[in-house]
């Protein structure tokens, strides 16, 4: 029997395509069976941001998904118009909740109607482009469809102290807290502003100092996303 030869190129090339198959098994293996934890905890992380809009945070994850089942009453799914094409359940998790920025750009809207002592609130993602990527964010609304009750935003890649001061200063969202969406014409003027550019404070937020881009792309969100929902919450 020949003696097979290790230090040929023909041996070297097929025990490197054997091993390459042998890894990238491995690896899909791997993703697949750790798939239903990400989703899981993709899917708090999420419930976390929404309940952060709502002024409730600082929760252990036990607590988010609690929370969140027992403040949200549906997350229904709108269209342009204003209308629920679907409407979800109690602590939904399958309607509104599952769409994505894909969704949002095509018209397919999510909308959390929630209760929060007592009170009706609404809870609307936005989307949008920061200096450096996607940024995001939940806007809780108060039951006048007209006025914020709480903000939260996230970003892909800002810059840290800079951009994403979005994500990590509360003091900054809780600055849009109170302030008016939509002026008498029915108009979205909820807006990020250089301090110097303010004037009206009903409805304008000062920017993040040094992060002008960012701020620039925060205000472009919030116009579009609440034209969006306009029908929806004027109605």
């Amino acid at each position: 029997m020949a003696k097979l030869n290790t230090n040929s190129n023909t041996y070297i090339i097929a025990y490197s395509c054997v091993l390459v198959v042998i890894v990238a098994f491995l690896l899909a293996f791997v993703s697949s069976s750790l798939k239903p934890i990400q989703d899981v905890n993709v899917a708090l992380d999420k419930k976390k941001q929404i309940l952060a809009a709502l002024n409730i945070r600082n929760l252990s994850d036990q607590e988010s998904a609690q929370k969140y089942g027992e403040v949200i009453d549906s997350d229904d799914i709108i269209d342009a118009d204003g209308n629920v094409v679907r409407q979800g359940e109690k602590g939904g998790e399958d309607t509104g909740f599952v769409l994505n920025s894909a969704d949002y750009k095509a018209g397919k809207l999510a909308i959390y109607n929630c209760t929060i002592e007592g009170k009706k609130k609404y809870v609307i993602p936005v989307y949008g482009m920061g200096l450096w990527g996607p940024i995001w964010g939940y806007i809780a609304v108060n039951e006048d469809g007209n006025s914020v009750y709480g903000a939260y935003f996230n970003h892909e890649g800002e810059t840290a102290g800079l951009g994403a001061e979005i994500k990590d200063s509360k003091k900054w969202q809780d600055l849009f807290i109170g302030k008016k969406i939509y002026d008498a014409g029915g108009k979205a003027v909820l807006s990020v502003r250089k301090s110097s550019e303010i004037k009206d404070k009903s409805c304008e937020v000062d920017g993040v100092t040094g992060a002008t881009l960012t701020s620039v792309g925060v205000s472009d969100m919030l116009q579009e996303g609440f034209a969006k929902y306009k029908k929806y919450l004027i109605k």
